[in-house]
Order: structure tokens, then sequence, then C-alpha cells
């Protein structure tokens, strides 16, 4: 994560906490007119195989951490807020996360290149220090935790029964989805468009 990113996940961190969840991690993003905030909420660990983040649990988090936000003021402008549960390519946002999922491959890409690479995709083979050991091309490859600019799972969709299906001929038209609606996305997910000034709900001119 970013220091912005991870400033705004530690201040947050316990309002997710007391509505039962856990907050993985969060993404800022800074672009003109208006950042997005996109944060990843998960169910504590122990309940994960009993029950799975929903939309109702991502809109809960929304309107809360919404008012929270509008509190601490640590965003100056306008920006979007967005609520997510992971996926099944679920982001990884620190070393523990990585330490929870060995043997499993990941895709990274790097803050600074690393044996000519930005990017890279192999197993998580272990936690070394201040350091994730990636299985890369049959080789072993140490890369500084603080070296990660951002990491998701590989999923192993033949595993799961989801392999992609030979293609048709046709393709289907994605479906448009508008700030401040909430639509389920592996799991569940909330978008709510955040103006700096809430109760006008309307972006201010800068």
């Amino acid at each position: 994560m970013s220091d912005k990113a991870n400033q705004i996940a530690n201040l947050l961190a316990p309002t997710v906490q007391a509505l039962g969840l856990e907050l993985l991690g969060a993404e800022y993003l800074p672009a003109p007119g208006g950042a997005t905030l996109r944060l990843y909420i998960d169910v504590p660990g122990a309940e994960q195989d009993s029950r799975a983040v929903g939309i109702d649990d991502c809109e809960a988090v929304s309107r809360e951490v919404s008012a929270q936000l509008d509190v601490e003021d640590p965003i100056s402008g306008n920006y979007t807020l967005e609520v997510s549960s992971p996926g099944i390519d679920r982001p990884l946002f620190t070393p523990a996360q990585f330490a929870r999922h060995l043997g499993q491959k990941a895709k990274v890409a790097l803050k600074l290149p690393q044996d000519g690479r930005r990017r890279l995709q192999g197993v998580i083979a272990r936690i070394e220090g201040d350091s994730i050991v990636f299985v890369v091309d049959a080789a072993e490859l140490a890369v500084a935790f603080d070296n990660i600019d951002k990491a998701r799972l590989v999923p192993d969709w033949a595993a799961l029964g989801l392999a992609p299906e030979k293609p048709s001929g046709r393709k289907a038209r994605p479906t448009d989805s508008k700030p401040g609606t909430a639509r389920p996305s592996s799991g569940g997910q909330a978008n709510r468009q955040k103006p700096k000034q809430p109760a006008a709900r309307k972006p201010r001119a800068e």
C-alpha cells in the first residue's frame, strides 16, 4: 500500500473491526477531478468457513467509515469510496496475509525493478525476515516486502471447477454501474461517491 492508503487503513481498521469484520487493506488512487478510495474487507479468519462478506456488510462498512472520514477528513478534495470483498483473486497487503496463503500463486507488481523485472508471478514459498520468498520459473526469488507495490492471488480456476469455457463467438456486453449504487462483486461491493461536503451530495468547485 502507499503511505496514504496505509494511513487511511490504520485510521479505519478499528471501525471495521467494531462491525465484526476485518479491513484487509486500502487502495488510494488519486486522479484529476477526484480520487478513489477502495477498501477491501473480509470476515475474521475463524468465521470464513461459515460465512462470507455480502453486500449488506459492504454497505454497513460504507456508512460507518463515510461518517468517520467526514469527521477525520484525511482526504482533501472530492473522492469516491468503494467497499468490496476480496474476491477469489484477493489482494495481499501485509506479510501476515502472504503467510496465510503459502503454496498459492500470486502476481506481484514491484515499486523498483528487481533482476530486471517490475512484475512477477510465482508461488508464495515462505516469509523470510522482511522479505517474501517466491518460486518463479523453478527458482527462488526473495522480494523485500517494502518493494511490493501490489499483489494478488492467482486463482486455480481448474481446482475451483471454474475453468473458462471455449468462447462461443458472442461477446457479452458489460453491465454499466453508477456511483452511488451497491452491486455484488465476488461476495459484495458497495460503491458510493463521497464529495467533500456530504450534506450537499455534489462535488464542490475547487
